[in-house]
């Protein structure tokens, strides 16, 4: 019984297929290393996304509250501007002894 023998030139022209498959997989792109360098990316907009999207829900509910009532627009006059209603006296006190 005889065994037939691969011709070299088909075994080499395997090993580049392989080869170039393999430089595909870890370097080329679309490789692994990149796969992962995107998850990545797309983990950290995820957080991004859902800061903002919570940031947002905080300022909608703070328009709503400066909608509804004079309370919140007095509040924040009073806070941020430093007035004071007619007839009130302002008492500012310092650090100093």
């Amino acid at each position: 019984m005889q065994t037939k023998r691969v011709p070299l030139w088909l075994v080499g022209l395997l090993v580049l297929t392989l080869g170039a498959l393999q430089y595909r997989l870890w370097l080329g792109e679309g490789s692994l290393a990149q796969v992962n360098l995107l998850k990545q990316q797309i983990a950290e907009q995820q957080g991004e996304n859902e800061r903002l999207l919570e940031r947002n829900r905080v300022l909608e509910a703070e328009v709503r509250e400066l909608k509804s009532g004079l309370e919140t627009v007095e509040e924040r006059a009073r806070e941020e501007l430093g007035m004071v209603k007619e007839g009130e006296t302002l008492y500012q006190l310092t650090g100093d002894e």
